[in-house]
């Protein structure tokens, strides 16, 4: 079923599961963003993509998948069909988790946010702004937007951020988005996976290195020691990967790593990290 928010003064929509039982403490609210689709069913596409239904019903977790405007997200990088709108998307998912724990009971401080691509970036910078209402981001293909790299969060935020080496669309190296300016100018630059982790390791106050690393033949991960709160930061690069979802249904149009389920990965790096705010702040 489709629910709808009024936040200003645009209808937004969104599809939300709760458990039925409701645990003693507060369960955590996951928001699952999805890609920049135009077709404007990117939110139905993240549930037949990924298994979150799954993994949070399991977990006693609530979830729910968000609809950009136009299919798309305002994710600060001023690229998108929703940034050129002057959407705000920051109030929109704030809004979301505020009506969340209104109706439904869910932590105001202890959710988590995840997203692809478009996605990702405005995971990203639903972070860096809400900080206090997010304990941890998980990003797949898509680095931190340069534009948002000096924002200051008020509290820590733990990190998994995922990209394929062979990602074309949003390289693992960071670089300019495909959309260009009205006069052909370069535009949406977003930082590497390791300037990502790296970034959100100083907002966290973690080790100034990388941390420990595990490789297999398919990926290697690095996963830093803890900072504020006991917030970490982790970075997973496939071999090989492209701008898409591990886990996924493998398609044609982008190699899909199989290794692991990223929405399973997601919520296991996520369980013992849903710290409250008071915990994470800087």
């Amino acid at each position: 079923m489709t629910d709808v928010l009024r936040v200003g003064g645009r209808e937004r929509t969104f599809t939300i599961r709760v458990p039925v039982a409701t645990p003693a403490q507060q369960m955590p609210l996951v928001l699952v963003l999805h890609g920049n689709n135009p077709g404007g069913d990117g939110a139905r596409m993240m549930r037949e993509l990924t298994t979150f239904d799954r993994q949070t019903q399991a977990r006693g977790f609530a979830i729910v998948y968000p609809d950009g405007v136009d299919g798309s997200w305002a994710d600060g990088r001023g690229v998108t069909a929703a940034d050129e709108a002057g959407v705000d998307d920051v109030a929109f998912l704030t809004a979301l988790i505020e009506w969340s724990a209104e109706h439904h009971g869910t932590s105001p401080d202890r959710n988590i946010v995840a997203g692809l691509s478009n996605g990702a970036f405005m995971a990203h910078r639903l972070a860096l702004t809400a900080s206090d209402r997010v304990a941890v981001l998980a990003a797949v293909a898509g680095g931190l937007p340069a534009g948002l790299a000096d924002v200051g969060p008020t509290h820590a935020v733990s990190a998994l951020l995922i990209h394929g080496t062979a990602d074309e669309i949003s390289p693992i190296e960071g670089g300019h988005s495909r959309r260009r300016g009205p006069n052909g100018e370069l535009r949406g630059r977003t930082l590497s996976l390791a300037e990502s982790a790296d970034r959100w390791r100083t907002i966290d106050r973690c080790a100034p290195d990388p941390g420990t690393t595990r490789s297999t033949e398919l990926s290697s991960r690095t996963d830093s020691a803890a900072g504020v709160g006991g917030c970490r930061v982790a970075a997973w690069t496939v071999f090989g990967g492209g701008h898409s979802w591990p886990g996924a249904p493998t398609g044609e149009w982008e190699p899909t790593s199989q290794e692991f389920d990223a929405a399973e990965e997601i919520c296991r790096f996520a369980e013992p990290l849903l710290i409250g705010a008071a915990a994470r702040q800087l």
